[in-house]
This record gives C-alpha cells, structure tokens and sequence, in this order.
C-alpha cells in the first residue's frame, strides 16, 4: 500500500492549468490543515507550513497540469479561488537535484466541495461604484 494521506483543505494560489512564474511549475497551495493532517504529513517526510491566514500548509508543484473534480467526479474547468474548499489526497514523492535532495508532496486527486470562482482583482468600473 502506497503511503497516501486524505485530508480537507482549503485552496489558496490555485494555478493547476497555468505555469506559476516564480517557480515555473503548475502548482497550488493546500491549507488550513487539521492537526491530524499536519503530523500525517510529516510522518511521511512532507514538511508543512504555517502562515497567517493559510493555517497549516503545503504547496503540492507539477510540471505537469494538475486537474480538480468536482463530487460527482467531473473535471472542474472553471478557475478555482482562494478560500475554495477541498479534499485532497497526497503522497510523498523523493527528488535529488544538484547535490540536493529532499520529499516533497505529489497531488494524487483534488476534489473540490465548494467552489469560489476566481475573479481578477480589476473587478467593474461601474460609474455607481467608484467613489
């Protein structure tokens, strides 16, 4: 049996269909990590966290496009915003790379359970809005 942790979370930063720029991967932020969830984790090598408001962390990155499902198991296409709620199952995966070497957390499936579209912080002009 693989070593897979199941947790809730909530999605901060979530760029599974975009390369993010600073690191150059598909990646996103799991967060609000129950305690449980947390010591899971670092049982299997996966270092976690913590930060005002993101709660217990991780950050699963793919250099590949990563997909989330809704919980009848279809693809969700829409663009997923900070404070959606999920549940997620990781497993940890060992990398070497210029005499560095580490665990790092693989994204095995997102199942998104309430969706908080994104939405670009431009948001309207409406004339009856602006001050």
């Amino acid at each position: 049996m693989e070593n897979l942790v199941k947790f809730k979370c909530d999605i901060m930063w979530a760029q599974l269909a975009k390369v993010n720029d600073m690191s150059g991967k598909f990646q996103v932020n799991l967060c609000n990590l129950s305690d449980a969830a947390a010591k899971a984790l670092e049982e299997l090598g996966i270092s976690t966290l913590n930060k005002e408001g993101m709660g217990n962390y991780i950050t699963c990155k793919s250099n590949t496009p990563m997909k989330a499902f809704d919980t009848h198991g279809d693809e969700i296409n829409e663009l997923i915003g900070n404070g959606s709620k999920a549940k997620a199952v990781v497993k940890p995966y060992e990398w070497a790379y210029k005499n560095k070497k580490g665990i790092s957390p693989s994204l095995v499936k997102l199942v998104i359970t309430d969706l908080v579209e994104y939405a670009s912080a431009g948001g309207s002009l409406d004339d009856d809005e602006l001050l």
